[in-house]
């Protein structure tokens, strides 16, 4: 037997210890729990209705939380993706009113992210502005907007047809959605791991300079992100537009909060530089998890919110925490 034959095994066995103590691993675990504290809390959990109407719960916001986990790790952030959905509700909303079929308000709600994504990406890239303040600027006008064109009143009658991207069902239990946000995960899953793309990402989260340096063009893979992610909060606002029936300028108010507790609950350092898209995968199921089996409980939704708070402080801490314990 060859040297490099008998260390084979060993280098077999520190990858899977390597798997065995990661984020991911760890988060499937706390996914496995609350599964099961909550099939023991309500007898009416495990029913296959029931969980399929649990996806409904986050595969809207994991749809933003892809785009939003490659956005984080180059170093960005964007804050203004619930308002991206209010506004691009609003327009399709003003388009119906027009007598526009579904293909059209599609492209409506597609379209509509993409131009504040790709507004968003010039204030960053173009103007140099710190993504921080532009898209808290840029979340309040762009629900601005919606409310200046709605006021207190709400769009409505969108056609039938449009309800199945939102309501439909593939397969028995397994919803449109849902296998939307399959896809959508194994695309940014290929493009975020497999691809020169995705390494120019994990290198400008990284070293922004050296990246830059390297001949890596910096400003234009962040200008793409926030292109993805404007288009990502389109597409989640074609869906809940679809599954509401109706357009309200208080559309996904606070999923901000929650899109980026899903990102950091699913291992993306906050500050750049890491992260995995299985993470977010797994982190999108935990919170869905969370606030289905918390419904289920007639907990009031304040109490949620207070959850999903903690759980983001606590994400954010932990890993300080127990750096300063070894230390």
């Amino acid at each position: 037997m060859s040297l490099s034959e008998r260390h084979i095994p060993d280098r077999l066995q520190s990858t899977l210890q390597r798997r065995l103590k990661s984020w991911e691993t760890l988060l499937l675990l706390v996914a496995i729990t609350i599964f099961i504290a909550n099939s023991l809390a309500s007898p009416y959990f495990l029913n296959a209705w029931n969980l399929s109407d649990a996806t409904f719960n986050f595969t809207e916001k994991a749809m933003i939380a892809f785009a939003m986990a490659l956005l984080i790790i180059s170093g960005e952030i964007d804050l203004s993706v619930a308002a991206i959905i209010a506004l691009a509700s609003t327009a399709m909303g003003a388009a119906v009113q027009m007598g526009a079929g579904v293909p059209v308000l599609v492209l409506v709600g597609l379209g509509t992210g993409l131009v504040c994504g790709a507004f968003n990406g010039f204030l960053v890239t173009g103007m140099g502005l710190p993504s921080i303040v532009v898209t808290i600027g840029t979340m309040s006008l762009f629900r601005g907007i919606s409310y200046v064109v709605l006021g207190d009143q709400a769009y409505g009658g969108y056609p039938a047809e449009f309800s199945f991207i939102g309501r439909g069902y593939v397969y028995w239990v397994i919803s449109f959605e849902l296998v939307l946000f399959a896809i959508i995960a194994l695309i940014y899953g290929i493009v975020l791991h497999k691809t020169n793309f995705g390494r120019a990402v994990y290198a400008i989260g990284n070293n922004p300079t050296g990246a830059l340096f390297s001949g890596i063009r910096v400003a234009r893979v962040k200008f793409i992100l926030f292109l993805l992610t404007g288009l990502m909060a389109g597409v989640a606002a074609v869906c809940l537009t679809s599954r509401l029936g109706s357009t309200r300028p208080s559309i996904a108010v606070g999923w901000e909060l929650e899109v980026i507790t899903m990102v950091v609950l699913g291992g993306v350092n906050i500050l750049g530089g890491s992260g995995t898209v299985p993470g977010v995968v797994i982190a999108a199921f935990v919170m869905g998890l969370v606030t289905f089996g918390l419904g289920l409980l007639n907990v009031p939704g304040i109490v949620m919110s207070i959850v999903i708070g903690a759980l983001l402080i606590g994400v954010i801490a932990l890993p300080r925490l127990w750096a300063m314990r070894r230390r």
